[in-house]
């Protein structure tokens, strides 16, 4: 998998939360949820994934650029967002 990001907002990521923006290859790797992120027109479609990281939920906002996934952000998921996670998680066995 292709992965691109902003160089800048990569290191910003990870200094501010620990999340290294080429791990969303891992997260696509388990089990996960996407949905469209259709809050606002960003003039291309963005996707909002919640999945599993080093056994925490995160949340990865993304975009398809050709061959390319571009992670335009990572953080750790909320409370609400782990809920959702894991009830799905034991709904899909």
């Amino acid at each position: 998998m292709k992965i691109e990001y902003d160089p800048a907002k990569r290191q910003r990521t990870f200094d501010e939360r620990g999340l290294d923006f080429e791990s969303i290859v891992a997260v696509f790797d388990q089990f996960h949820l996407i949905r469209t992120d259709d809050r606002k027109d960003y003039g291309e479609v963005r996707h909002i994934m919640l999945g599993l990281l080093d056994d925490k939920p995160v949340i990865c906002v993304w975009t398809q650029r050709g061959d390319a996934v571009r992670v335009i952000s990572m953080r750790i998921a909320d409370d609400e967002e782990r809920e959702i996670y894991w009830r799905e998680l034991d709904r899909s066995r």
